[in-house]
């Protein structure tokens, strides 16, 4: 049986890449005066690249872009932009910009109620993510789920440190565990620390690889919305219009 949900944050518990971190990362580009603007393809190639400062620090590949940065110290410059770049994503959370994604909330009370432990583990940035899970479930829920975030691990994802940090931490069996995330570097996180992993793609990541999820699905799905597409089940699970705990349950027994 499942004793634990792991959530990824960012494509998973809201669509944040798109409306959030991608129009947060252009305005502190223009914040700063940096001849840089990603469009939302140029995105995409930068998703490949774990890590909102390590996105940022891909430009410096790019001779006018270093010309314009200057000979001022690379670290405290990433540190600077990041900074700006995560106030203003947190800005556009607080004013609604950025809904939960389907599922997200129903899923975490029920988990919850039902007596798991749910947490969140994301390399992303800690004040960001927190935005985001007080955002998607209320600031209430929020406190009683443990966020590992940010720089808390030495590598970002696809290393499976912040997963197997936040297994640690919490005391956890590997073997009741479900991880959920939304990207291949996500999942083979997921995966090489142990974990079984059920994927919920997005718009940047629907096409991606991922052969090693249990599940895969277009969203964890409500009622009264769409019914969720199914895109590839290796588990005992069989989703009807929305993903229930029973179904998480289900994506674990494979493995057992």
């Amino acid at each position: 049986m499942v004793s634990a949900l792991i959530f990824d944050c960012d494509g998973v518990l809201a669509d944040t890449e798109r409306h959030g971190h991608l129009p947060a990362f252009n305005a502190t580009f223009d914040q700063f005066g940096l001849p840089a603007h990603w469009s939302e393809d140029d995105y995409a190639e930068k998703l490949k690249i774990g890590g909102g400062k390590e996105r940022m620090a891909s430009l410096f590949t790019d001779p006018a872009f270093a010309a314009a940065a200057g000979d001022a110290d690379r670290t405290e410059l990433l540190r600077s932009w990041h900074q700006a770049k995560t106030a203003t994503f947190t800005k556009l959370v607080a004013e609604g910009r950025i809904p939960a994604r389907p599922g997200i909330a129903r899923i975490i009370h029920a988990a919850l109620q039902a007596g798991w432990t749910v947490a969140v583990a994301s390399t992303s940035a800690e004040d960001s993510v927190r935005a985001v899970l007080a955002n998607a479930v209320g600031a209430a829920t929020a406190g009683r789920i443990p966020v590992f975030a940010g720089d808390v691990v030495p590598a970002k994802k696809p290393d499976p440190a912040i997963y197997q940090l936040t297994v640690d931490r919490l005391g956890l069996d590997p073997a009741d565990t479900l991880v959920v995330e939304d990207s291949r570097n996500g999942l083979l996180a997921a995966t090489r620390a142990g974990l079984g992993c059920l994927v919920t793609v997005n718009g940047y990541t629907r096409d991606e690889d991922f052969t090693e999820a249990l599940l895969v699905v277009s969203d964890l799905g409500d009622p009264g919305r769409p019914d969720i597409e199914v895109l590839a089940n290796r588990s005992k699970a069989r989703p009807g219009p929305y993903l229930t705990l029973d179904d998480l349950r289900a994506c674990l027994e494979a493995q057992s």
